[in-house]
């Protein structure tokens, strides 16, 4: 489903800030794509890019196992921008540019000296502060360059070529401790390549639908869904396009949280329209996970029972041809990293080998799209902001917030903590202020007193986090006074847990999930 926007190419070296280039664009309402840097240029023949942006990364260029420039890019004829590594990366295919160890190197904030009159740097003022990460620096400038900005560390902080529009920068324009990084990139975009910002949830609603229309033709399509917003929008985007071809499955596992199924359930067919097929399989996902404790093993079971599950409830009498799921780009970006192509995108995102085992072909809508993205095309379908703004939920559910062995008990006890934790956030008005928030069942149990009776009895461990996109996160410093109500709710009202204990540990080095 390739958009015919104008876009622009990001070609990845492994920095961890790539996504975050392609994040900004979006944010300014331009389409882009990344790459890992050795992508062949001849798949982008039919529709090229309009602009390349070349991201930072982790070597130095000097490295013989370096990740390497194909010059051909050059041949576009079209702007090109070099971030850090991109920027160095250029010096050294242009002739007689040089990049060599820097004397002193730059981790973390700068004072940068800017040529406010350069287009790249227009509005940006003289003295600002920039997020640097580097150890190289560039010896020489390439042919026909010059300097448009330095730091007291970095004489050469950002160049440009006389003639043509090339520029580079040795700082991160897309992380935000560069103060003025977003106008930086806009300049490029919209000013430097003259892109037009059309990249819109209205336009990609329209034309989504367009494309799955002209895919499918008269196929049947059906769509696995799991209760949360990616799959949703999803199966809401397809059932606009073609109606009722679409035949929605969603499988209550047990593993949902408290009154879940019977809710979304009700959203999905009141609210939505959504042609679905409820199924209770919650004692049979039960029934095989009892007494298991290694989480892979717990993953693999539930997902080899979801594909038994739905391979039993949908009959000869609907022939389907497409099997539609909820892919995300960083799923898309995942599976193929700049070190090449890796095995599969993550288990928990799909719905493992459901596909090759129904001869079914794939239609993934929200490939192109970032969560935040997803979240806004929803909005603008008209799923209700109380649904679209429910925080991340795993894709093994509960399963893998019971530490230990999986039993019925331990879900029950799980699910009313849960639900004590959530009805706090929302009554108070921090359920939006939170990325994230959930209660792990811990398989330890301590003693403690209740009344005049000894209690031994589990540990529950409250967690919330904020983040951005979940790929780095810290956890929230709610107030003392919240969390103790919670506490004290969770003691007394759910029969089994005699200890709360909250989890102040961030990503990285720690995950959001437990396991």
């Amino acid at each position: 489903m390739r958009n015919t926007h104008a876009w622009i190419l990001i070609l990845d070296f492994g920095s961890q800030y790539t996504q975050l280039i392609a994040r900004r664009l979006r944010e300014l309402n331009i389409y882009c794509e990344i790459h890992p840097f050795n992508h062949g240029l001849e798949d982008f023949r039919h529709h090229p890019p309009k602009a390349v942006i070349l991201s930072g990364g982790p070597m130095s260029v000097n490295d013989t196992e370096a990740p390497y420039l194909d010059t051909g890019i050059y041949d576009y004829n079209v702007p090109v921008l070099g971030i850090c590594y991109g920027l160095q990366i250029i010096a050294h295919t242009i002739k007689k540019g040089s990049v060599e160890k820097s004397d002193k190197r730059e981790f973390g904030r700068a004072s940068l000296i800017a040529d406010e009159e350069n287009p790249l740097l227009k509005n940006v003022p003289q003295n600002s502060t920039v997020w640097m990460s580097h150890g190289d620096k560039l010896r020489e400038l390439p042919d026909n360059f010059r300097i448009i900005a330095h730091t007291d560390n970095a004489p050469i902080a950002a160049v440009c070529h006389n003639n043509k529009p090339i520029y580079g920068v040795q700082f991160h324009p897309e992380v935000v401790h560069t103060d003025h990084g977003k106008q930086i990139l806009a300049n490029f975009a919209l000013d430097i390549c003259g892109i037009k910002p059309d990249w819109t949830p209205a336009s990609f609603i329209d034309e989504t639908k367009n494309a799955i229309k002209e895919q499918v033709g008269s196929d049947k399509v059906l769509c696995a869904l799991s209760g949360g917003v990616d799959s949703t929008v999803t199966a809401t985007l397809i059932h606009q396009a073609i109606g009722d071809q679409l035949l929605c499955v969603f499988v209550d596992n047990g593993l949902l949280r408290k009154n879940e199924f019977e809710q979304v359930l009700q959203l999905y067919r009141d609210v939505l329209h959504l042609p679905v097929k409820g199924v209770d399989a919650s004692g049979l996902f039960l029934e095989r996970l009892t007494g298991v404790s290694d989480p892979e093993k717990k993953r693999k079971i539930i997902g080899n029972t979801f594909i038994d599950v739905f391979e039993n409830e949908i009959t000869d009498e609907f022939d389907f041809k497409w099997l539609a799921q909820g892919t995300l780009y960083p799923d898309v970006i995942e599976s193929v990293s700049f070190k090449g192509p890796s095995a599969t995108i993550k288990s928990h995102h799909n719905v493992g080998g459901l596909p090759e085992k129904m001869n079914l072909k794939l239609l993934e809508p929200m490939r192109e799209l970032f969560k935040d993205e997803v979240r806004e095309v929803g909005t603008a379908l008209g799923i209700p902001a109380g649904f679209i703004n429910r925080h991340p939920f795993p894709g093994p559910g509960l399963g893998i917030r019971v530490l230990g062995e999986l039993s019925k008990e331990k879900l029950d006890l799980l699910r009313d903590a849960d639900a004590i934790f959530i009805d706090e956030l929302k009554s108070t008005g921090l359920y939006d202020s939170v990325w994230q928030a959930l209660v792990v069942l811990l398989p330890v149990q301590s003693v403690g007193v209740m009344g005049d009776e000894r209690t031994y009895e589990y540990t529950a461990a409250v967690r919330a986090v904020t983040s951005v996109d979940g790929m780095t996160a810290d956890w929230a410093h709610l107030p003392y006074d919240f969390l103790s109500r919670v506490s004290n709710r969770i003691i007394n009202e759910v029969k089994g847990i005699n200890r709360v204990v909250y989890d102040i540990s961030s990503k990285p080095p720690a995950t959001i999930e437990w396991e």
